[in-house]
């Protein structure tokens, strides 16, 4: 071996590194919640934190018509986390994870995008699109991978 490959291979650590935050995107979708199980699992393995993040949709066409919109979406967060807790509670002492819940407002992209660069997310979790009109258009998923800014994981 050379001396310079000596010196870098006598600095490696096994072990002390790895993501401090994971970030699961939520929005209730049977993909997004299997998306959250499996960064639940990456999180418990990592030692890491797990945020499951779901995105309330602006909807200004049903807010213009008298919608009552961030009702509606108040409820779905509110459902969201009462299931995460209960899956939580269902694995309690068995696979403890840390995890918190975060909501923010926006399209899903731009807030997945807003929520990963405020939490300091290492790594994203999504569930794969359940929409056909994405193949055609793209969906979340593909959009994060092509900002490169995060590993992301899509789960089906």
């Amino acid at each position: 071996m050379t001396e310079q490959h000596e010196q870098h291979a006598h600095r490696f650590e096994r072990g002390t590194d790895g993501p401090k935050v994971i970030l699961a995107g939520v929005d209730g979708s049977d993909s997004s919640m299997r998306a959250a199980a499996y960064a639940g699992g990456l999180a418990r393995r990592q030692g890491a934190l797990l945020a499951v993040v779901y995105v309330q949709p602006v909807l200004a066409t049903g807010a213009a018509l008298g919608a009552p919109v961030v009702e509606t979406t108040d409820e779905v967060a509110e459902d969201l986390v009462a299931q995460i807790r209960e899956a939580a509670e269902r694995v309690k002492g068995i696979f403890d994870v840390r995890w918190e819940f975060h909501t923010f407002r926006g399209d899903p992209y731009n807030g997945l995008v807003k929520a990963a660069d405020e939490l300091k997310a290492d790594a994203v979790v999504v569930g794969a699109s359940e929409q056909a009109g994405h193949r055609i258009i793209g969906s979340v998923a593909v959009r994060l991978v092509k900002a490169g800014r995060w590993p992301v994981t899509v789960v089906p």
